[in-house]
């Protein structure tokens, strides 16, 4: 039996809570009446223009408000709908506009399609252009059904394109009503909107506030927002929930840490996920902050998330746990096709009406992730095979444990390294590469080529870092098709890519090879052990101009949160690894270092990437402090 459409959860709301928040942005507080009425407003347009069930509507803001405006008017439209995100390469921003052939764009940003508007309101409170036939339809006739799509989103994907991951209104309207359920959420609740509009945690962050009555609060722009901005918004706004992927909640933590803070007095809970979480800082966040946490797992493909954890972790436990099953979630872990006894481990299996339709256009893998559940009594049930390892605990919580394949997850999104390492390889001067997390912090990806050419190959046993213009040359075909996540920061050229005794590539030994480099660079057929190579590894304290304050503390920063002891003081951030979740350490500990660097952000290090650039935008005032 089809559960309740999720905009009759909403109308719902509307009735009981009509002057209650439900849209909070740094312009304007929009009341569940006046988004009702600005929606059914755009969503006449968007109907006027052919959307309706089984159409999408592409979504292109710049502004997360606005989306979530769109978000609720393709629905009301009787369509589903997909999110452009601003951060994606031109070319892999094209390639999804034609994959998804919305039948409208909605947007107004550098990234939208050419064909894009923003629809008028009732007096033009939407803002933007004004259809050229100036139709609006006061209440839009929903004429979809349970079966029809609500949104399309798109996940990496070992084929060399993304997977549009085609999500049922049924399975929305269950699931935003099973997290409302779960976490309490009611009138009077805030969640704070911070993921990037193109992940699909982003209907996390929305459809279970909607049907509660509780308010979605939105920031100005897509920008990442640093630790302390996270904790300043959340203050401002009185956010109670708050989603974090597993490494930004382990930024704030640290930054919380640091200055003695507590979460802010309104903020009652924050959902982590993404990664697998270490027990050390889950214990000692229970111990020191007033919010409560939930840890959750989840898939595109299974409607976000499957399982929550929200109790106190015993003080024995190894891992972790993902929790138990949302309602209308069906969790197994089997066993060639068996389920295995409580506490063994097996392959993690979902089941239950929140499953994903399949993937946009490709029949195939669809059937290969999509089977037909053997073990269920439903007729037609299936079941997704999630290619993770788990096990259920004695309390009944359902335990992650690893991956099946080589699948890795990279600061929340998941990705096929072969897809990366088949681009790497397309470069003729490649032979081979293979591409993992940096093992110390898991947030940057490591790629190590072997030169094509056996003369330009380090002696064996060495990793030879890679920068300037070369690295130029193989990261920037990638940054051209590939989110930024998915190309790798940090390069090493070796001689062989070794192997253990299972025949796979040994990622431990090439770990050692970096520490035991020194992370030394040369340039291309040149030995670390040349006559040049001292310049080329040279840091602080090779000549007097990188001898004085505040140059010298800011070099020491930047090598501390990269990891590259011999990083010199033109090393650009974002060459040696650097990316958004580092940047936020780095500048906090530059805010604990200098008094004049309080008002920085995270722009400042975009400026100025290098420890000189950095100390020279410091004021004059920028002595470290003692």
């Amino acid at each position: 039996m089809a559960g309740p459409d999720v905009l009759d959860l909403w109308d719902l709301r509307v009735r009981e809570h009509a002057d209650t928040p439900a849209l909070v942005t740094p312009q304007r507080v929009l009341t569940y009446r006046s988004v009702d009425r600005l929606t059914d407003s755009w969503a006449g347009s968007l109907a006027a223009r052919g959307a309706g069930p089984g159409r999408l509507v592409g979504l292109a803001f710049p502004d997360p408000g606005r989306t979530v405006l769109g978000m609720v008017a393709a629905l009301k439209a009787g369509a589903g709908f997909t999110v452009l995100d601003d951060r994606l390469p031109a070319a892999a921003r094209d390639a999804l506009v034609r994959r998804t052939q919305a039948a409208v764009w909605l947007g107004d940003g550098a990234h939208a399609p050419a064909t894009a508007y923003v629809p008028a309101g009732p007096g033009d409170t939407g803002g933007g252009t004004t259809d050229a036939d100036g139709s609006a339809r006061p209440q839009p006739l929903r004429a979809a059904t349970g079966g029809d799509v609500a949104y399309v989103l798109f996940t990496s994907g070992s084929t060399g394109q993304p997977k549009g991951t085609v999500v049922e209104r049924d399975a929305l309207g269950r699931f935003a009503a099973a997290v409302t359920e779960r976490l309490e959420l009611a009138p009077g609740d805030r969640w704070l909107q911070v993921c990037s509009l193109g992940f699909d945690v982003l209907i996390e962050e929305v459809f279970p506030a909607l049907v509660s009555g509780a308010a979605v609060v939105c920031r100005a722009g897509t920008r990442a927002l640093d630790a302390e901005e996270l904790h300043t918004t959340m203050a401002r706004t009185g956010t109670t929930v708050v989603e974090l992927s597993t490494q930004y909640w382990l930024e704030y933590t640290r930054w919380l840490d640091a200055r003695g803070l507590t979460t802010p007095a309104e903020l009652r809970l924050v959902v982590v996920g993404g990664e697998r979480m270490d027990p050390r800082p889950y214990r000692d966040w229970q111990a020191r902050q007033p919010a409560r946490l939930a840890h959750v797992y989840g898939l595109t493909e299974c409607t976000v998330t499957s399982t929550f954890y929200t109790g106190r972790l015993p003080a024995d436990a190894e891992e972790v746990p993902l929790g138990t099953p949302l309602r209308d979630v069906e969790i197994s872990v089997r066993r060639d096709g068996r389920p295995v006894p409580r506490g063994e481990t097996g392959e993690i299996h979902i089941g239950g009406p929140l499953l994903a339709r399949g993937f946009l256009g490709d029949e195939a893998a669809t059937a290969r992730r999509f089977v037909p559940d053997p073990l269920s009594a439903v007729p037609g049930a299936r079941v997704y095979t999630t290619g993770d390892l788990g096990r259920i605990d004695a309390d009944g919580n359902l335990v992650f444990l690893g991956r099946l394949d080589d699948q890795v997850k990279i600061r929340g999104h998941r990705l096929e390294p072969a897809r990366v390492e088949r681009a790497l390889c397309e470069n003729p001067a490649v032979g081979q590469a293979v591409v993992f997390p940096d093992p110390r912090t898991g947030t940057v990806l490591w790629a190590f080529t072997v030169p094509a050419d056996p003369r330009l190959a380090p002696r064996p046993g060495e990793a030879v870092r890679v920068t300037g213009a070369e690295r130029d040359a193989f990261v920037a075909p990638l940054a051209a098709h590939l989110p930024d996540w998915a190309v790798p920061r940090v390069l090493f050229r070796v001689s062989v890519l070794p192997k253990n005794p299972h025949g796979k590539i040994d990622k431990r030994r090439l770990g050692d090879w970096v520490a035991a480099s020194g992370t030394a660079t040369a340039a291309p057929g040149q030995r670390p052990d040349s006559a040049d190579a001292p310049a080329a590894v040279a840091g602080v304290g090779a000549g007097p101009e990188s001898s004085g304050e505040p140059l010298s503390t800011v070099v020491d920063l930047f090598r501390d949160v990269l990891g590259a002891p011999a990083l010199g003081p033109d090393d650009d951030f974002f060459e040696h690894g650097g990316q958004s979740l580092l940047a936020m350490r780095l500048l906090a500990r530059m805010r604990e270092a200098f008094p004049a660097a309080a008002g920085l952000r995270a722009s400042a290090l975009f400026r100025c990437p290098t420890p000189r650039l950095l100390a020279g935008a410091l004021p004059a005032t920028g002595t470290a402090r003692p």
